[in-house]
């Protein structure tokens, strides 16, 4: 076994989902709990998301959450996967940022994203559309000179000014090529497609300007790891997602993760059952040793520094021990 698995750091991002028979509160918590579960495990970051009036989704501020998550944990670097930038305006991000650096210095990252809301009325209710996602580069732009000073409005961002940030672009459609005119660290997934993954890290290495914020290029990829003591026990940590994403897919709406027996009881129809086969596919799920050799294989494909995983499954003690599984594998090597 070579040392790439050695020489590269692993984060997670939870996405605060709930489960069934759960509450949003119960999620939220749930995640402040794993943080410090992994924190004593040895990961290195520890992001949350961004979601609006999303039924299976309770992180729908993401600044406040981090905020709940850095107090609760001493050492483990705490953020976001990302903060969705055309949502907000670029002065009050900074402003939150640099809150969030005040209170936990050297311990905050700042994940950006160019989504915008997942419905029609969820982007109404925000004041966006889609085309305020166009601008994300001029965004960011703005964003970064609030903590540089660098703003032309004579306005002073308190308390970002003069704090050091690090920011992350979430590559999502032309984002690594933002990323890259940008000069900074770039996540990118997913493992299920890995040939359209190593696309966008060749697009954004090969254009990638050095900046203030990265002297070389930075990619995080980010996706599914399951581990078990099987691989079929691997495999049920995947089911409970892969049905609400068929789900969303077939009837428009994102449900609350259920139990995996529940799904396998399921009579789906051939359309349900063709998205939920589909998701169950193409994750790094097994064995430590299978997992093991599957990340070397990506690692030595993509060259990247750092892997967030973005596990979420409805048995909670089943997840936190497919990461105690992950943090060993990392490890022994």
């Amino acid at each position: 076994m070579s040392s790439l698995i050695a020489r590269t750091r692993f984060s997670v991002l939870d996405r605060s989902r709930t489960r069934e028979g759960h509450t949003g509160a119960e999620a939220l918590r749930d995640t402040v709990r794993l943080a410090r579960e992994l924190e004593g495990l040895g990961y290195h970051r520890f992001w949350v998301s961004e979601h609006h009036g999303v039924p299976g989704v309770a992180g729908s501020a993401p600044t406040v959450l981090a905020s709940a998550v850095a107090a609760a944990t001493r050492t483990i670097r705490v953020g976001t996967g990302g903060v969705m930038l055309p949502n907000h305006q670029p002065l009050v991000v900074a402003e939150q940022f640099g809150v969030l650096e005040s209170l936990f210095p050297g311990r905050i990252d700042m994940g950006l994203g160019r989504s915008v809301g997942f419905t029609d009325g969820v982007r109404r209710a925000l004041g966006r559309d889609k085309g305020n996602a166009e601008d994300f580069a001029g965004q960011l732009e703005e964003l970064l000179g609030w903590f540089t000073g660098s703003s032309p409005t004579g306005v002073h961002a308190r308390p970002a000014e003069g704090l050091s940030v690090p920011p992350f672009v979430l590559a999502m459609g032309e984002g690594a090529a933002i990323a890259a005119r940008a000069g900074l660290p770039m996540v990118i997934g997913d493992l299920r497609n890995r040939e359209k993954m190593q696309r966008g890290i060749d697009h954004y290495r090969e254009r990638f300007r050095p900046s203030p914020w990265a002297r070389e290029p930075y990619v995080v990829i980010s996706g599914s790891v399951a581990v078990a003591n099987t691989p079929e026990e691997a495999r049920r940590l995947l089911i409970p997602e892969a049905w609400s994403m068929a789900y969303s897919r077939t009837h428009g709406t994102f449900p609350p993760l259920p139990p995996a027996e529940r799904v396998e009881a399921l009579t789906m129809t051939e359309r349900e059952r063709g998205f939920y086969e589909s998701g169950l596919t193409g994750h790094l799920a097994g064995t430590e040793e299978q997992v093991a050799h599957e990340l070397e294989t990506v690692l030595k494909e993509t060259g990247a520094q750092e892997v967030l995983v973005t596990t979420s499954t409805y048995d909670r003690t089943a997840l936190v021990d497919s990461y105690r599984r992950l943090a060993r594998i990392v490890a022994r090597q």
